[in-house]
């Protein structure tokens, strides 16, 4: 696995290079992407195809390659291959075939986008693209929930920049406009942006000016004030007194604007304490 740049070219290894020169095939996702960063540092090799689309037909034909001794370089469009990226069922079925296997590391958005944002950088979680449409507010608030059972991290996503301001007023309608957040733009090129702020300031900043290239989105922890597990739990005992560990758990669902299934496990721990 070869991490290739995010942008900027010249951010390669010289490991990375002679990799992808002494590969017998390099897999990518795009060959038209690949092609620019082999032709910049005047690399022949052979390029095949390897997407999302395509990966779990062609893993078989790839692992016998690599049982018969050949040596493939795999790449994605930008930065560390597998996170985001395809790859994941082919490295998988390699560990499996007890077939040798290495990474050589390089750049990677997420992280970079989380040096530069200003926010708490132990722990942090990257969740890759959110999902659309209304499972998109459901991603948001499992995590939600997932704080008020105690979670505190930074979470990082990568977002298309047409999607990037519904996706940050879903997020403030489930973590509040005070939350902050940054948000890393065309990292490593000419018109690198970090955009730092509440949610709110985001929202204010990206309905003035449109977003463009590649994006990454980070939302700070929340705040050691936070109340949110406290008001949940002290909600769910209040419903507990009068109401099932079912129904209390529905009722306090529609409440808190938290998923049903979230509610309940933690209404079922609670009620477990409750009688031991």
């Amino acid at each position: 696995m070869v991490a290739t740049p995010v942008g900027n070219l010249a951010d390669i290894s010289q490991r990375a290079l002679d990799a992808l020169k002494m590969a017998d095939a390099i897999l990518c996702e795009d060959t038209r992407v690949t092609t620019k960063l082999l032709r910049h540092y005047g690399i022949s090799n052979q390029l095949f195809p390897l997407h999302d689309h395509n990966e779990q037909d062609r893993t078989p034909a790839l692992i016998e390659r690599l049982r018969q001794g050949q040596c493939l370089a795999l790449v994605s469009d930008a930065g560390t291959p597998i996170v985001s990226d395809p790859g994941y069922r082919l490295v998988r079925a390699a560990q499996e075939a007890d077939i040798a296997i290495t990474s050589l590391p390089g750049a990677n958005a997420a992280v970079t986008a989380l040096t530069l944002s200003g926010l708490p950088p132990i722990p942090f979680m990257f969740l890759g693209f959110p999902p659309r449409g209304e499972a998109r507010r459901h991603s948001f608030a499992a995590l939600r929930a997932a704080e008020q059972a105690g979670l505190a991290a930074t979470l990082i996503w990568y977002e298309s920049p047409h999607r990037l301001l519904e996706t940050l007023k879903t997020q403030q309608q489930v973590f509040g406009a005070d939350r902050p957040a940054a948000v890393g733009r065309e990292l490593t090129k000419h018109f690198e942006e970090m955009i730092r702020g509440s949610l709110a300031d985001l929202i204010a900043h990206f309905e003035e000016t449109a977003p463009r290239g590649e994006i990454t989105l980070l939302l700070g922890p929340p705040a050691a004030e936070d109340t949110g597990a406290q008001e949940l739990d002290q909600t769910l005992l209040d419903a507990l007194k009068t109401h099932s560990v079912k129904d209390a758990a529905a009722l306090v669902a529609g409440i808190v604007n938290l998923p049903k299934r979230t509610v309940y496990n933690r209404a079922l721990e609670l009620a477990k304490q409750k009688r031991g």
